[in-house]
């Protein structure tokens, strides 16, 4: 599993990431998946190759596992899509770290563990049908036995691969689940708050009243002249 610091959505970083070709090759969930792919072709070119023979009283071709074609068919069609859907999730396994949304990401991740979880149980039982079928098989003349052995071996191991690439997904999940946090607006403490720069009160000008310049240029004048006798005007002595 990939590990990353900081914020991170379903075992990526949040931030899309480049994608590294050695680190993803060395990725467990890669080399399970590879494995799984594997395994898948093995049990479907079996069948395909020596799955089926011609038995001496019949002229038709008959599945080697106690004759039942229903066996092959499954153990066939399960191979085939487990072979292609590997193939599809190794793809998308790289194109992970790309993806900047949380919710592409998140149904990436629920898609892998359902279908890992529902392959599980089909590879289970197709191990429990083809060793039922080949524990009843009577007449073992003309059979290959090292392929139908090969195939329920192969079949048994991919139950294990697909069970880890189920708990790889989930693991994945509850990664996602419990580190991908939305942002959320928090009230300040009261006690704390946020000083602001003192206000002045703008001054105003009070302008005079009308009648108090007229006072004081009659109070200014009469000051300045001088002081009137009775007599009138009174001529310079010789």
């Amino acid at each position: 599993m990939e590990e990353t610091g900081g914020a991170s959505a379903y075992g990526v970083s949040l931030a899309g990431k480049g994608f590294d070709f050695y680190k993803f090759v060395r990725e467990p969930q890669t080399v399970v998946r590879l494995l799984s792919w594997v395994f898948a072709i093995v049990v479907f070119a079996c069948i395909t190759t020596e799955g089926y023979i011609n038995p001496p009283t019949s002229a038709e071709l008959k599945c080697i596992f106690n004759r039942n074609d229903s066996a092959c068919n499954y153990a066939d069609g399960i191979g085939v899509i487990a072979f292609l859907a590997c193939i599809g999730f190794l793809l998308l396994d790289a194109y992970l770290p790309l993806m900047s949304n949380a919710k592409e990401r998140k149904l990436a991740v629920v898609s892998d563990l359902a279908f890992s979880g529902v392959w599980t149980f089909l590879w289970f039982v197709c191990f429990c049908l083809l060793a039922s079928e080949w524990s009843h098989t009577e007449d073992m003349r003309g059979i290959p036995q090292d392929a139908g052995r090969a195939i329920i071996a192969f079949s048994f191991f991919s139950i294990a691969t697909w069970g880890i690439t189920t708990y790889f997904a989930l693991v994945r999940f509850r990664h996602g689940v419990d580190n991908v946090t939305l942002p959320t607006y928090t009230e300040p403490p009261p006690d704390q708050h946020t000083p602001y720069p003192p206000t002045y009160a703008p001054t105003t000008y009070t302008p005079y009243p009308s009648s108090m310049p007229d006072k004081l240029q009659q109070s200014s004048f009469s000051s300045t002249l001088p002081p009137q006798g009775d007599g009138g005007y009174q001529p310079p002595p010789y």
